[in-house]
């Protein structure tokens, strides 16, 4: 599956200990992320990850981009609901995109920890079907 990474400056600390936490289940999927955050995560894990560029440098629209493609299953976006974002426009389009597309979202570390528990669990076929059969949404 394709798994993205995003979070915000001060919820990047808690990024790195969830992909520390599930790196054995992470290994096995393609991963992408913004750049920083990807930057981060690499260097704490041995995970592989393509970065993009960074979120407000239009890294979150890269992955918009993915996700309108039919080529994202999953993105994991730890979100600061208290600091106010710069690029917000950008953060609600790729949250909207998920929306359109029925793509899993994960804003905090909680729902993160159970989509990759059902991803553990095998959960995502239906993705496969979707990928299969091209989304028209």
């Amino acid at each position: 599956m394709n798994i993205a990474f995003i979070a915000h400056d001060k919820k990047k600390d808690d990024l790195v200990k969830f992909a520390i936490a599930y790196e054995e289940v992470l290994k096995d999927h393609r991963l992408y992320s913004t750049g920083t955050t990807g930057k981060r995560i690499m260097a704490e894990t041995k995970l592989d990850i393509h970065r993009f560029k960074s979120g407000p440098l239009g890294g979150d629209q890269q992955i918009g981009s993915m996700i309108a493609e039919n080529e994202m299953d999953l993105v994991i976006f730890f979100k600061d609901p208290l600091t106010a974002q710069p690029h917000e426009p950008d953060i609600t389009a790729l949250i909207r995109l998920c929306d359109v597309y029925t793509i899993p979202l994960a804003t905090n570390m909680a729902t993160a920890e159970i989509l990759l528990s059902g991803l553990q669990r095998g959960e995502f076929t239906w993705r496969e079907i979707e990928k299969e059969q091209g989304n028209d949404t």
